[in-house]
């Protein structure tokens, strides 16, 4: 009577503590976000700002395009049957997960895996309260656990007779007739993991600060309580109390296994791997690996090395048969997750892909991680570079790196002819997509192979709002670009590089880009002032910072030389290559006094290339695209322009399917070779004779 009596009081109490510290945590949220929606109301410019983020959705989505539930009118049916596909999806995950079944599956759920849906999923009430029960258990136990372990030599003393007793008697015990129920139960596990995978597909599984924080209480509240109620069940029924302490201490300690399966592995048979607690922080941290081959395409890694060292991550959706291969490379700030962050409906690199294409994802230099191959480098000698290095370091050693696979595997391919052959074309197509500071990079490219005359593989250049003139720029940039000038030689020692120094705080601004999206007030502020910052181009710079690749254990970053270089262009209105600072360095690098000018040897270009730029785009206007164009229609080279009602990072991170079009239709005018060879040079009689083979 008195246990009952306890346990109620308790249990009252730990609802009414609970339930006050959430109201308070809802006000404080509530006028949070009624403040900045006031200040969003009175915010000069707002509406272009956040013209092209519809329904407040901050951030991209990974499977095309997912609509908020608000959002009744106003949108495509496709658009609307991929978003109840996907709600439907979450709804029947989370009843299956909370379905009455005769396994166990706490030990399942002990990885931390299992989280609270998103807000935004019609799951998300399911799941939320599955979940916090979940991890009610596993607190408590661990905690549980450790008072216990305080007590090891208790548990020493009282162990062993037990230990003993189950050595010479409990042998029989263990017959046959376990098996059937163990496998049973591996297959259960087998199976709901796999669904499980499948399910993260249509369910965000991030966490923000707030929800973090809302956890954190509930876990703490519920820790408290816990103990509060096992020290009262210690006094007021001493000998259960005794009778568990025993049960526990001769309980088998061996490690909770769970099978597991990944699709799109070679061998898709469960495996078993050991459970941890805590093993997520509940950040997307998926790399560009990881969202590929969830969505079920092929996926390769190729290691590249540049001439100083440099370690390059050149991925791939391998084609290996295919003549048509496509390069796609980024800009700044960014990496390869820029060309698949809006899954298949969306994304250049599956649309590329689906239409027969070899498509490669280049990286940069400039990672958090330092991938080098001195592996005691120092920041600062890291991050010592330039455009300079991207573009006759960085893209060479890819483009080597690609030609080098396709050649190798295309010979492997096709037919072996008995006598010696000979191949003097390129029997495949290469293709470069390149965006912002990727496009200035690819132009510094084939004009100093050709400079070199070196052949630089490609067929034709598709460049997105390229980098290259900037002298037509918003105020903020000028005083940027004019400051880094004058502080140059006192911040490079510095500031050697533009990123975010410690895992805390990029873990930080993943979970507050989470929490932006959940509250679209404050979301709408944050983009709004960085909008300000970036001269009022309304670009989803807030849906971009919650990215995979701005995790907390990685992200790219920006050498301060970069940031140096693209001032001295746009102080010179030039598209020129580095100003090392004086005519002697300029002289040992270069040959001549002044740094080469690239714009004067456009004329050099000797494969189509294709302009386009933003109307909204307010980091690279569209007269200085037009300037590219410009230049290189003076100079004689097959150059096209295009424009489009899009901001710097609609180009990549948006689901555009004009833009998409546009693309691959500029891709579709590079016909393929569909013979491997070109000239064959055959012995006949002690003779050479030369064949020549059409190619269409």
């Amino acid at each position: 009577m008195m246990q009952r009596l306890v346990d109620n009081f308790l249990a009252v109490t730990k609802e009414s503590v609970k339930t006050i510290s959430y109201e308070w945590l809802n006000i404080i949220l509530r006028l949070i976000n009624g403040v900045s929606a006031m200040l969003l109301a009175i915010m000069p410019g707002k509406t272009n700002m956040l013209e092209g983020i519809h329904g407040w959705e901050l951030r991209p989505s990974f499977r095309g395009p997912r609509l908020p539930r608000w959002m009744e009118n106003g949108v495509s049916s496709f658009n609307q049957f991929v978003h109840e596909l996907s709600m439907d999806s979450d709804s029947a995950s989370s009843v299956d997960y909370s379905s009455g079944e005769d396994v166990d599956y706490d030990d399942d759920d002990e990885d931390g895996d299992i989280s609270p849906a998103s807000p935004s999923s019609q799951g998300s009430r399911f799941s939320r309260a599955s979940s916090y029960t979940k991890r009610r258990k596993n607190w408590a136990h661990l905690v549980f656990s450790m008072f216990v372990w305080l007590l090891l030599p208790a548990r020493l003393i009282l162990g062993i007779p037990f230990y003993l007793y189950s050595i010479f008697f409990g042998r029989g015990s263990k017959g046959p007739t376990s098996s059937p129920g163990r496998v049973q139960t591996s297959h259960v596990h087998a199976g709901r993991k796999a669904l499980d995978h499948v399910v993260q597909l249509a369910t965000d599984r991030r966490r923000g600060v707030i929800e973090d924080l809302h956890l954190g209480m509930e876990i703490f509240i519920e820790t408290i309580f816990d103990g509060i109620h096992k020290i009262a069940a210690c006094f007021l029924s001493p000998i259960e109390s005794l009778r568990a302490l025993f049960r526990w201490s001769s309980a088998d300690d061996s490690s909770a296994y769970v099978a597991t399966a990944t699709l799109a592995e070679d061998d898709p048979t469960p495996t078993e791997r050991k459970t941890r607690l805590n093993s997520s922080l509940n950040t997307d941290a998926r790399t560009c690996q990881d969202v590929i081959t969830e969505l079920g395409y092929p996926y390769e890694a190729i290691r590249v090395v540049t001439n100083d060292g440099y370690v390059l991550l050149l991925e791939r959706i391998p084609r290996r048969d295919a003549r048509k291969a496509v390069y796609l490379q980024h800009g700044v700030f960014d990496s390869s997750m820029g060309w698949v962050s809006n899954g298949v409906v969306g994304s250049p690199a599956f649309a590329a892909f689906d239409q027969g294409y070899d498509v490669f994802l280049g990286n940069f230099r400039g990672l958090v991680s330092r991938e080098h191959v001195n592996k005691n480098i120092s920041s600062r000698e890291y991050w010592r570079y330039s455009i300079n290095e991207n573009g006759i370091e960085d893209v060479p050693a890819m483009i080597e790196k690609i030609h080098e696979v396709k050649m190798s595997e295309l010979k492997s391919l096709s037919e072996r002819d008995t006598t010696e052959e000979t191949n003097t074309e390129q029997p495949y197509k290469l293709c470069a997509i390149c965006h912002s500071l990727g496009g200035a990079a690819i132009l510094m490219y084939v004009i100093t192979r050709r400079i070199e005359q070196k052949p630089h593989h490609l067929s034709r250049v598709i460049l997105l709002s390229p980098a290259g003139f900037h002298h037509d720029s918003t105020f903020a940039f000028t005083a940027l670009a004019y400051f880094l000038l004058w502080f140059a030689p006192v911040l490079q020692p510095l500031i050697p590089g533009f990123y975010i120094p410690t895992r805390f705080f990029r873990m930080l601004v993943n979970k507050l880009a989470r929490d932006f999206h959940n509250y679209p007030a404050v979301g709408g502020v944050v983009q709004t002032l960085m909008g300000y910052l970036l001269g009022g181009d309304s670009s989803n710079w807030v849906g971009v910072l919650g990215l995979p690749h701005y995790n907390m254990n990685d992200m790219p970053g920006v050498s301060f030389g970069i940031a140096l270089h693209l001032a001295q262009m746009k102080r010179a209105r030039k598209f020129r290559m580095f100003d090392y600072g004086s005519p002697a360095a300029n002289m040992r690098a270069y040959g001549s006094p002044e740094p080469l000018d690239l714009g004067e040897y456009y004329g050099l270009i000797d494969v189509p290339v294709d302009l386009v730029a933003g109307k909204k785009d307010r980091v690279i206007h569209p007269s200085m695209v037009r300037k590219h164009y410009r230049l290189m229609r003076e100079a004689g080279v097959d150059v096209s322009y295009n424009e489009f009602e899009y901001a710097h990072l609609d180009f990549t991170f948006s689901h555009r399917e004009e833009l998409l079009g546009y693309v691959m239709s500029r891709l579709l005018l590079v016909a393929p070779n569909t013979k491997p060879k070109s000239l064959r040079l055959k012995k006949k009689d002690g003779e050479v004779v030369a064949k020549q083979e059409a190619i269409s």
